[in-house]
């Protein structure tokens, strides 16, 4: 039987849970994480969602996500068609920013800039 199709709401705050294809690992070196964060920060600028909460474990991650549009359905389908584009065509952070940027870790500012904005929210 077809799964029901997602009810979306503007305004309305989501638990989104993702794992990778037969339990296998999505993150397979520091450089995945920081990708992944850098595109989880791309998603939210193109549909204004709001990250509350996230968890990235090795096989698969966790997001608490406010969504002001009813979008949360295209949303990850952006983010998760890009991320695995990403990951399995080789163009990782390392291909796609300078050595210089990776130093820096702007990933860093990235989850700083998620944090920021969750307290924010809270307020």
């Amino acid at each position: 039987m077809p799964r029901r199709l997602r009810v979306e709401y503007s305004g309305a705050i989501y638990h989104v849970m993702s794992r990778g294809d037969r339990r296998e690992d999505i993150f397979l070196d520091d450089v995945d994480w920081q990708d992944f964060i850098r595109t989880l920060a791309e998603a939210c600028r193109k549909t204004g969602w709001q990250v509350h909460a996230y968890c990235l474990m090795s096989n698969h991650y966790h997001l608490v996500l406010e969504t002001p549009d009813a979008n949360l359905v295209a949303g990850m389908a952006w983010l998760q068609s890009s991320y695995t584009i990403r990951l399995n065509h080789g163009t990782s952070s390392l291909a796609m920013y300078s050595a210089a940027d990776i130093r820096h870790n702007w990933w860093r500012e990235a989850a700083t800039d998620i944090c920021a904005r969750f307290a924010t929210t809270c307020i």
